[in-house]
């Protein structure tokens, strides 16, 4: 038998703050000994106020106090608006504090449901798949089941069963309508477990299918999680908001699941993803953000937690990207020419979207090829009468056509790389090669 490790000093001290509380009491074993030393880093934090003479405790090059930097590198960058400070020195463990406020407020504005709701301040990760990452292993010993609609996003597996060690357990996204979210179907597999501790990702606008519930249907989905935390179930729901913002249809929800869980109940974790990535257009910037919020937490536990957060993040990247996150601050400080952009971007793909509905309403009597229900984000997904894959690489090696097989159930198109005068014709081979396989 190998040697027992004990548990950091640090981790115990959090742990104890949390015990009492739904954040304490759905840790995984990982997130027990999870903590942020005070090392360097801290050290160093504490020296930038006091070290007035000397500073010599981080690896950083300075001369006379600035960073030491390539021109050439500096040289890509327009020097009257971004300083070599906000581009070469490290970042702080949990992120800029002012893209930390900047991304809370605009939250809040997109939400206004968390008006008035106690939820932790923004903790900046190295984009949402790092801040799954985190959550999962934080909640989730081997073993342990993930909660997923039985659409997903197939890196999910790689995080939560090879990474975590855990297993997946899924119920049908849709109802029997294929038009609906299907409630009763994910209160059933709630109640059904045997475990107490139940940890769920939703991810809206879904990633392969491109549904967002409905308002009603996201209340629907709050009522249910309510009920099982009245019946003593610990709730950890995680909400993957990735392709947040993008909604086209009038009855979409425009608030992320997350307003509806926050402050709701003591028994509810309420945990929010999201990120600049497909908000911002910023896919190589690689920042995501960790929010959370649970019912009668202490400022102490919410703090606790977020110093469990800045530790998984020491012991994975160290910290986050700096030139990304200044930029950010930047773009974002300019609150109207941000709102424009992202305004621009969102009709550009509504636009897409439009013209796909539209297209597929011509093909709507073909049965072996049909469409799920989609109503926004990135993607719309094809239920096939045969082989995923024999379809993808008939588009791809006959047609010059790259689509997607997730896990061989739904072929998904990601309409957001194709410039919208070309939607039509990429929708005509899709169904023109479904034909020759199966018509």
């Amino acid at each position: 038998m190998g040697e027992i490790r004990q548990m950091n000093e640090l981790a115990i001290e959090l742990n104890d703050v949390l015990d009492n509380c739904t954040i304490g009491q759905c840790l995984s074993e990982y997130g027990k000994r999870m903590y942020f030393p005070k090392g360097i880093v801290a050290q160093s934090a504490a020296a930038k106020t006091k070290a007035t003479k000397h500073n010599a405790t981080v690896g950083q090059a300075f001369i006379n106090k600035k960073p030491l930097y390539l021109n050439s590198i500096y040289d890509c960058f327009d020097q009257t608006k971004v300083q070599p400070s906000e581009i070469f020195t490290y970042a702080p463990g949990a992120g800029l504090p002012e893209l930390r406020a900047l991304w809370a407020a605009d939250m809040l504005k997109k939400n206004p449901g968390l008006v008035g709701k106690k939820i932790s301040n923004p903790v900046v990760t190295a984009g949402l798949t790092h801040a799954i990452g985190i959550l999962i292993r934080m909640f989730l010993n081997a073993g342990e089941k993930l909660l997923l609609p039985n659409f997903f996003w197939d890196n999910y597996d790689l995080i939560a069963k090879e990474n975590a060690g855990a297993d997946i357990e899924t119920f049908e996204l849709y109802d029997e309508s294929g038009c609906h979210f299907n409630i009763e179907g994910f209160e059933k597999a709630i109640e059904s477990s045997e475990s107490q501790k139940i940890v769920t990702l939703l991810n809206f606008p879904n990633n392969p299918t491109g549904y967002t519930p409905t308002v009603a249907e996201m209340e629907s989905i709050r009522d249910v999680l309510v009920r099982q935390a009245d019946k003593g179930k610990k709730l950890v729901v995680i909400s993957d908001d990735a392709y947040f913002g993008l909604f086209y249809e009038e009855n979409t929800s425009r608030e992320s699941l997350f307003a509806l869980l926050a402050d709701c109940h003591e028994n509810i974790l309420a945990i929010k993803g999201d990120a600049a990535t497909k908000e911002a257009l910023v896919w190589g910037f690689r920042i995501g953000f960790i929010t959370y919020s649970c019912k009668n937490m202490s400022d102490e536990q919410y703090d606790a937690f977020e110093t469990k957060i800045k530790g998984s993040i020491r012991a994975s990247v160290s910290n986050c990207t700096k030139p990304g996150q200044s930029l950010l601050v930047k773009a974002m400080e300019d609150e109207e020419a941000y709102e424009n952009d992202k305004l621009d971007a969102v009709k550009e793909m509504e636009k897409r979207y439009l013209i796909i509905k539209s297209n597929l309403d011509e093909k709507k009597d073909i049965t072996y090829i049909k469409p799920l229900a989609f109503n926004s984000g990135y993607f719309l997904s094809f239920k096939c009468e045969g082989s995923v894959e024999e379809l993808r690489l008939l588009l791809l090696d006959k047609y010059g056509v790259g689509v997607i097989n997730i896990m061989d159930k739904v072929l998904r198109v990601a309409y957001c790389s194709v410039d919208s005068d070309k939607i039509p014709d990429l929708l005509n081979i899709i169904y023109k090669a479904a034909g020759e396989l199966w018509s």
